[in-house]
């Protein structure tokens, strides 16, 4: 599968997903994504974003910290 923006290729790989909920910010790193090798533009997939979401709710609701942060297996495992 090609690059929407360069056309370039893109191949399985993880990237990092950082996200400001309301004076939260959650850093979640090893999320599985494809990545274009060319300009390294990142795309996940809807069930990655389905857990991401629910990784955040999570947080948020059980931390009262400014900054979290997780790696993607750990809370998926």
């Amino acid at each position: 599968m090609t690059c929407f923006l360069c056309k370039g290729d893109r191949e399985d790989g993880t990237t990092t997903h950082t996200v400001d909920i309301g004076g939260c910010i959650v850093v979640i790193k090893g999320v599985p994504a494809k990545i274009c090798t060319q300009c390294g533009e990142s795309w996940i997939s809807g069930t990655v974003a389905k857990r991401i979401e629910r990784i955040i709710s999570d947080i948020t609701q059980q931390s009262m910290t400014e900054i979290a942060v997780l790696h993607y297996s750990d809370k998926v495992a």
